[in-house]
């Protein structure tokens, strides 16, 4: 797996993972922001965003986890690879054993004009919530633009 990237489409990201109960459970964040504001099933995704020029991928992920939960997971990573999106970005992605209390989690805030051509800008969390799922219900949940394969690899 390549260390740093140089190209503009290429994210990275943590699937973070617990065990309660003999169960294996994942964090999946709900993106923010009025788009997907009513929609559950489908719409979930793992912390990832975009790559700088000259970072190294899994600095990337670990920064834009910290960014969008407010957590800084143990420094045990896993390699999962790069699953492709549909448009063609590739997703570099790392599973950490760790817990967080899903229901405070402190996402960052980014500005976009709401509603379209109103003139008017607002702010919104990158994630506006997040919860724990199970391997099975995660595939659901999670959108499927994204990132089911490293969810399918059952890595963790």
């Amino acid at each position: 797996m390549p260390k740093k990237s140089s190209l503009g489409r290429q994210s990275a990201g943590l699937l973070l993972f617990r065990r309660r109960d003999g169960d294996l459970q994942v964090l999946l964040g709900h993106p923010g922001g009025p788009f997907l504001r009513s929609k559950d099933e489908g719409a979930s995704n793992i912390p990832k965003g975009r790559v700088s020029a000259g970072e190294a991928l899994l600095s990337a992920a670990r920064r834009e986890f910290a960014e969008e939960t407010g957590h800084h997971p143990r420094d045990e990573f896993i390699p999962l690879g790069e699953a492709k999106q549909p448009g063609g970005k590739g997703v570099h992605v790392w599973a950490v054993e760790d817990d967080l209390d899903a229901e405070n989690i402190r996402s960052n805030m980014f500005e976009m004009e709401w509603p379209p051509r109103s003139g008017r800008l607002q702010k919104f969390p990158e994630i506006d919530r997040a919860d724990w799922f199970s391997i099975p219900v995660a595939q659901s949940e999670i959108r499927a633009s994204n990132l089911r394969q490293p969810l399918a690899a059952g890595a963790c």
